[in-house]
């Protein structure tokens, strides 16, 4: 019998897969901390023997290399992606034996990357799965413009034929495992479903509903920005990253944690934003653990700025520290737990006010009110509120000189976003107030309106309260 475990990374909205016949296992995709797939492969009692990569990813650094050396495993990677490190290099067409019943029919399907492969598993001579990385997802594909707009249009066409090719050479039975597409970025559109099968692809997905040009229309036209972290992952990907170290950090008392702020550091509150909103280390920032943190986290952060975590308990420092080294960011400069009265030393705690729509709708107009709106490009598109300052969020810290005087109102589609816009700029002194509601509730009040047709919009990127 053939076992199939996802492992889940739900704040990057990706996969790992460890896939094992009892004895002898394989993974696909691993993360940095693959410590989680060694306990799965531990509890069932089975070996790890091949350790394959999709692709070179551009959102996470990967624990393939590191995974393989420690358990002594191959090293499965295109050889055709420039590496520094040894590996056992692999080409379309080729077939992995693993044990005595499992085989691993490697496929070319380029289009996330221009190397990327997926990868068909039999047992016993029976098409039982495939993994397919960044190539088919469920009910869309992983997107193209990830190596930059030189790229961008070979590539969609190319993820088009990928995907034609696996529904032609696999049974329609076929489990399809892809890496991306659980609230990542690297998701062309946002992907429907926790599982599927080539046959029900073909039925719903519109790379395989669509003409050629239909899809690539289609696909273009609702790709948007992602994550600025992304240019750091290939490279690290390809220099062949090691193990990552959890170890806690330093512990900073709060003389050292108000020299960090003053000298330009990043000092990060985890917890969630209605605390941080009702009192705060001042001039501390505000990414909660409750959201998509590392994404946002990473995103924003001028890379290589040293960063101190503040966390109720160290278990919360613990799981902020796991979700980036995933990203490269492998070393906190420090850390701090308790409450913000225990990190602030007697100084005086910052606040700002949190507020619904309805109140935004009731404020005076003649106090310099400004509405900030830092959504992506696309939600503002579908509706916003007349007047209304557009700066997506990734785009805050480097213009922050556009943003007028007096109180700003912060909004995003339900919160998360709004709370960390506001955070960063209430730590640059200015008067904020964080809108912490569902963007439905803007049409409520009488804000915006809709046009006539579409759906009050929601940013299914995000967690439910972004």
């Amino acid at each position: 019998m053939i076992t199939v475990l996802p492992v889940e990374t739900p704040g990057l909205g990706d996969r790992t897969y460890l896939a094992h016949d009892g004895s002898v296992a394989v993974v696909v995709d691993p993360q940095r901390d693959y410590d989680r797939v060694t306990a799965l492969a531990e509890a069932a009692g089975v070996r790890i023997t091949h350790v394959f990569e999709t692709h070179i990813h551009n959102d996470y650094v990967t624990g393939g290399l590191a995974l393989a050396r420690e358990t002594g495993a191959q090293y499965l990677v295109n050889a055709d992606d420039e590496v520094s490190y040894e590996r056992t290099p692999i080409r379309d067409g080729q077939v992995i034996e693993v044990g005595d019943t499992l085989r691993v029919r490697v496929i070319h399907t380029p289009g996330h990357t221009h190397t990327h492969l997926s990868y068909a598993l039999e047992a016993d001579g029976e098409q039982i799965a495939v993994f397919t990385g960044g190539s088919l997802l469920y009910g869309t594909t992983g997107r193209p413009d990830l190596l930059g707009p030189d790229h961008t249009d070979t590539l969609v066409r190319a993820q088009w034929h990928s995907a034609h090719r696996l529904a032609r050479e696999l049974p329609d039975d076929t489990a399809v495992y892809p890496t991306h597409g659980f609230g990542s970025f690297c998701s062309a559109t946002q992907a429907t479903g926790l599982s599927s099968t080539i046959g029900e692809e073909k039925r719903t997905n519109t790379a395989l509903t669509a003409d050629e040009e239909a899809y690539v229309e289609q696909l273009l036209a609702g790709l948007d920005a992602f994550p600025a972290y992304y240019a750091h992952m290939g490279p690290a990907n390809s220099a062949g990253p090691g193990k990552a170290d959890l170890s806690a950090p330093s512990v900073a008392d709060p003389a050292e944690l108000r020299r960090r702020i003053e000298a330009g550091e990043w000092v990060v509150d985890l917890r969630e934003r209605t605390a941080f909103a009702a009192g705060h280390l001042a001039g501390s920032l505000n990414f909660g653990l409750d959201g998509q943190f590392v994404t946002y986290l990473g995103w924003l952060i001028p890379w290589g700025t040293p960063l101190t975590l503040l966390g109720e308990s160290a278990a919360d420092v613990a799981e902020a520290q796991r979700e980036l080294v995933r990203i490269g960011i492998d070393r906190p400069a420090a850390m701090a737990t308790g409450t913000p009265g225990d990190w602030a030393g007697g100084e005086p705690l910052a606040s700002y006010p949190r507020a619904t729509f309805a109140d935004l709708k009731a404020a005076p107009g003649d106090d310099g009110l400004v509405v900030l709106d830092v959504r992506r490009d696309q939600e503002r598109a579908e509706a916003h509120i007349p007047g209304s300052l557009h700066i997506p969020i990734h785009q805050i810290p480097g213009r922050l000189d556009e943003i007028p005087a007096g109180r700003i109102w912060v909004h995003c589609a339900g919160g998360y976003r709004a709370g960390i816009a506001a955070a960063l700029l209430h730590a640059r002194g200015r008067d904020v107030v964080a809108v912490d509601d569902s963007f439905d509730n803007a049409h409520e009040a009488g804000l915006c309106t809709l046009p006539p047709g579409i759906p009050a919009p929601r940013d299914h990127r995000q967690e439910s309260n972004a």
